[in-house]
């Protein structure tokens, strides 16, 4: 385990009885509230020194209610230092005022907008999208990409039309890890990392496997792929918590990290489970700003 208090660029906070989840419904591990004093029992030996709350696909127009909602956590919780909130960006131009009020929020850091629950081809290339990601500039906003495998070539396609936006691939992008493929996700994660304004969360990956029997060696080509072509000055640690509940422990996730970069400097270490979630969300002076 690390030795020292690590950031966790990926986590989910939400209360049923506040806002509503549809998506959660008939799930028995995340249909029911998860808020910071569960993590603080999950997380066992693993000490957290700071929080990225990012958005937890909340119904249909409740994006704003979710990032007030989130505010207050924070007032209560100096942990909680930065939120990735949702915004429809499709919308393009029209979705100004709606980034005007995130924006206004002090913890907002980046905005995600949900590719991977989009079954249209090209989803992300529309139009209206494209200038909805490009607005996210003018803001001092990055974005959080998550996709599925299937979707990594439009992704490309679309970070190449925004080159002024900071952007994080979450969850490695997702790969089929359950069907033990790699290619061409191998590929096209390699394309992506030679665009120097892509950064990439190493969260979400069990999650791709099978929850009940998935393996340490199952992994390894994958985090080892994703470490080699990004590096650690463009890596940062998430847990995806709570979600991960439904597959492994808190410290299930750390541990596999830790012994995956067992050959890595302190430095690279600390790149990976502080530094560069530090600097690309602005959470304190460790490492600058990245813009």
């Amino acid at each position: 385990m690390p030795d020292f208090p690590i950031v966790d660029a990926h986590v989910h906070l939400y209360d049923p009885g506040v806002l509503r989840y549809s998506w959660t419904k008939g799930n028995p591990v995340l249909e029911r509230a998860w808020l910071l004093p569960d993590l603080d029992r999950a997380r066992g030996p693993v000490e957290i020194e700071q929080i990225v709350f990012v958005e937890v696909w909340a119904d249909p127009g409740l994006y704003l209610q979710e990032a007030s909602y989130i505010a207050g956590l924070a007032e209560r919780d100096p942990r909680l230092k930065a939120m990735v909130a949702a915004a429809p960006l499709e919308r393009g131009a029209a979705v100004t005022p709606d980034l005007e009020k995130l924006a206004a929020h002090a913890l907002t850091r980046s905005i995600r907008r949900l590719i991977e629950i989009e079954s249209e081809a090209g989803f992300c290339l529309r139009p209206g999208f494209v200038e909805g990601v490009k607005l996210l500039a003018r803001f001092d906003l990055a974005f959080d990409l998550c996709v599925k495998h299937w979707q990594l070539a439009d992704a490309i396609r679309l970070v190449r039309q925004c080159p002024e936006v900071r952007v994080v691939l979450d969850h490695i992008g997702k790969p089929p890890i359950r069907d033990g493929v790699i290619d061409p996700w191998r590929s096209q994660i390699k394309e992506l990392s030679e665009l120097s304004n892509v950064y990439c969360k190493l969260s979400g990956v069990i999650t791709e496997a099978d929850h009940k029997h998935w393996t340490r060696d199952q992994l390894r080509p994958y985090l080892d792929h994703v470490i080699g072509c990004f590096g650690f000055d463009r890596l940062m640690y998430g847990s995806d918590w709570p979600v991960s509940e439904q597959s492994h422990r808190y410290a299930d996730w750390v541990a596999i990290l830790d012994e995956v970069t067992a050959g890595s400097s302190a430095d690279e270490v600390r790149k990976l489970f502080r530094d560069t979630a530090i600097a690309f969300y602005r959470l304190g002076p460790a490492g600058g700003a990245i813009r």
